[in-house]
């Protein structure tokens, strides 16, 4: 076996500016497919420590126990039948000497084959050994891996050299390479990629290198030498956990308890765009904080990729944070021109929102039927008028708590929803849709809560997010929901795979949530059923398909989510196969029956309900009939006896809501039922007693799955 020195490697492709948004996982992609290819060569082990570094500049990895030469392998390979290559004398047939001589092997080699027995037949099998592959054949292979897999969101197409035709020696890479640096410990291992061949040299700091190039003495200096000579922070995190805490430091050194604002993809964002960060306190005119402080929060982080800064209470100060990727002497000049630069964007969102109060929501609303919303189902107009009558409908079933005010303020706040797209600072940043609503209804004096509403209505956005905060914005969000799921499914416009550009899954998420977390006593069916009346001119409209569709949709949602929460597969079954309609009841039955489940008498139970199932779909005549004039044997007369005794007590606690009691009640016929099952010939040759049989099943059945199916707890 070879035996081989273990030393540390790096691997650098030094590159112009790569994509901000792209890099992290750039980074991450080709560290790890290089470290996953030399541990599949047997030049690195699981046991070898990778370390992954990435720049606006540059993508390394630093590889910790990389051999020199991998390992010889001992190979065993399969040659054929003992039968096949040997004859009656033991001698080599043609076939096994052609085997053998492909293989590199004569005559001599088949004294050492080895028999061994292969399935039903004894095989010949020739073992060899194979020399372990050279790190400088093993890294290049791994590097064309790792640069062909990296997730490049756009390629593009570059000329190594000058004056050449165009094409002769383009290159394509997700930016133009220009240096590759391959070092395990002190020595150059000879690679090339992207038409650059390896060498220890690589570049620093555009501006404040103090070095340039940086020759690197080795694989473990790479980051300190970037540090020192190149000044350049190389490690990804490194960068990001430095920026995070000069952040702070600045937030802290302006007072009184000022923080920036915390959000993870600006942080990312700007650590993949600066190779030495450098943190500078700027401030704009107090005179903007006039206008609503999610307009100049979006306008600096998404425009300017600045750090606001936050009072205690959470609210806007005139202060921001600007991480800079130069480190002068005197910063003046630097923070005047950012502060020169957010000046003209604040300007743009105050001049907005003067101008769009200047006209009411209201009066707004007609423009909404010059906006197309999809050309099957119309404008945004028409769609705001389906999303009205939805929410009246829903508000006057909800009415108890609200009475007639709910429906008004309800049908009101649909009406105005969508109002604020049309508007100069909506049309400016979409993410503020529904926000700007707010600001601009409570400037027209509307009510809070329909002012909150037509915020909320776009509630919950994404996994986690808050639901409404008032009544009517529940209505409202609802509606709004109801409505694109219901017409989309309506014209056939459904997901699938990982398409789905009306974010259908996410709606329908929010639906499920809403009605459980609210506590909604809404049936899902009529939810639906509603809605769908709502398209009835559109022309080819599929209301029926778009009903039972949906339902199922959201039941397999429903059922995902509870799965998410701990509940098993059988479990979520169990509750969801017979579709209960009022969603807010499913956590009530899913606690009912896991306890249920827990409990030592419901396999049996659940095995039984399965066996029952069966037994009454090949028998349709069945109904839930009993004659007790029929019942011949002793055991289904004790059967019968114990559900009079126990169903009607489990139906009351089922009538009360109490479906835990309903479910552990219904465990005291164990006992009956495997005595039915065992001395009891259910398809008796006598129509009447099969019959009245089958009718006792049926009863038994039908009492046992008025929580759930729990046939579906049966393993």
């Amino acid at each position: 076996m070879t035996t081989s020195i273990k030393k540390n490697l790096l691997v650098e492709l030094f590159v112009e500016e790569l994509p901000p948004k792209a890099l992290k996982k750039l980074g991450e992609a080709f560290a790890g497919v290089l470290r996953d290819q030399l541990v599949a060569q047997g030049l690195a082990d699981a046991g070898s420590v990778l370390t992954a570094y990435a720049s606006p500049r540059r993508l390394a990895a630093h590889l910790t126990d990389v051999a020199a030469q991998a390992a010889d392998k001992a190979i065993s390979q399969k040659l054929m039948p003992v039968s096949v290559g040997l004859d009656g004398a033991g001698q080599p047939t043609p076939a096994l000497l052609k085997k053998l001589a492909a293989l590199g092997a004569d005559a001599s080699a088949v004294a050492g084959l080895k028999r061994a027995q292969d399935g039903k037949a004894e095989a010949l099998f020739f073992e060899s050994t194979a020399r372990g592959a050279m790190l400088a054949d093993g890294l290049q292979k791994a590097l064309l891996e790792a640069i062909a897999k990296l997730p490049i969101p756009k390629v593009m197409s570059y000329q190594l050299e000058t004056g050449e035709l165009p094409g002769w020696t383009s290159v394509s890479f997700v930016r133009p390479a220009h240096g590759v640096v391959a070092l395990h410990g002190n020595e150059v291992v000879p690679v090339e990629a992207l038409g650059l061949r390896s060498g220890r040299e690589t570049h620093g700091h555009r501006f404040e290198a103090s070095v340039d190039p940086v020759v690197l003495r080795d694989a473990d200096s790479y980051a300190l030498q970037l540090i020192d000579d190149g000044a350049v922070i190389a490690g990804f995190e490194a960068r990001r956990l430095e920026i995070a805490r000069q952040l702070a430091e600045a937030a802290v050194k302006v007072g009184a308890g000022s923080v920036p604002i915390d959000d993870d993809a600006l942080l990312d964002e700007v650590t993949a765009l600066v190779e030495r960060p450098n943190v500078l306190v700027c401030e704009f005119e107090r005179e903007f904080l006039d206008v609503p402080q999610e307009c100049l929060i979006l306008t600096m982080k998404a425009n300017q990729k600045y750090f606001p800064l936050l009072d205690v209470h959470g609210r806007l100060t005139h202060k921001f944070l600007v991480v800079s990727n130069i480190r002068p002497d005197d910063a003046s000049a630097v923070i005047g021109g950012n502060e020169r630069v957010v000046r003209p964007r604040l300007a743009d969102a105050k001049f907005f929102f003067d101008q769009d109060r200047k006209k009411s929501l209201a009066s707004r609303v007609e423009q909404l039927a010059k906006v197309v919303y999809h050309n099957k189902l119309g404008t945004q107009g028409e769609r705001v008028t389906r999303v009205m009558h939805i929410a009246r409908a829903i508000a006057e079933q909800l009415g108890a708590s609200g009475g007639g005010e709910l429906a008004a303020h309800a049908t009101q706040a649909a009406q105005l929803a969508k109002a604020d797209l049309v508007t100069d600072m909506v049309g400016e940043f979409p993410e503020l849709q529904g926000t700007m609503g707010r600001y601009y209804a409570l400037h027209d004096g509307l009510d809070v809560s329909v002012a909150d509403a037509i915020e909320d209505h776009y509630k919950p956005r994404f996994a986690g997010d808050t639901l409404p905060r008032g009544e009517v914005g529940v209505v409202v969000a609802l509606a709004d929901k109801l409505e694109t799921l219901v017409g989309m499914f309506g014209i056939g416009n459904l997901p699938s795979g990982d398409r789905d550009p009306f974010a259908l899954r996410r709606h329908a998420l929010g639906v499920i949530r809403m009605l459980i977390e609210k506590k909604l006593p809404l049936e899902l069916n009529a939810l639906l059923q509603g809605a769908a009346r709502q398209f009835a001119a559109i022309e080819g409209f599929d209301a029926q398909g778009a009903t039972d569709g949906l339902q199922a949709f959201i039941f397999d949602r429903l059922s995902g989510s509870l799965r998410e929460q701990g509940a098993s597969a059988q479990e979520a079954d169990a509750v969801l196969a017979s579709q209960p309609q009022r969603l807010a009841l499913v956590p009530e039955l899913l606690a009912a029956v896991r306890t249920f489940a827990a409990l030592p008498e419901a396999p049996a139970l659940a095995a039984a309900n399965k066996r029952i199932g069966n037994i009454l779909k090949k028998s349709p005549e069945a109904d839930a009939h009993v004659n007790t004039a029929l019942l011949r044997e002793p055991a289904e007369a004790a059967l019968y006896e114990a559900m009079q005794n126990v169903v009607p007590k489990a139906d009351a606690q089922f009538a009360a809501g109490d479906y835990t009691a309903s479910l552990q009640t219904l465990a005291a016929l164990r006992a009956p039922v495997d005595a039915f099952f065992d001395d009891v010939m259910v398809n008796a040759e006598e129509a009447d007693l099969r019959l009245n049989r089958l009718g006792l099943l049926s009863s038994l059945h039908g009492a046992m799955n008025r929580v759930a199916q729990l046939e579906r707890l049966a393993v």
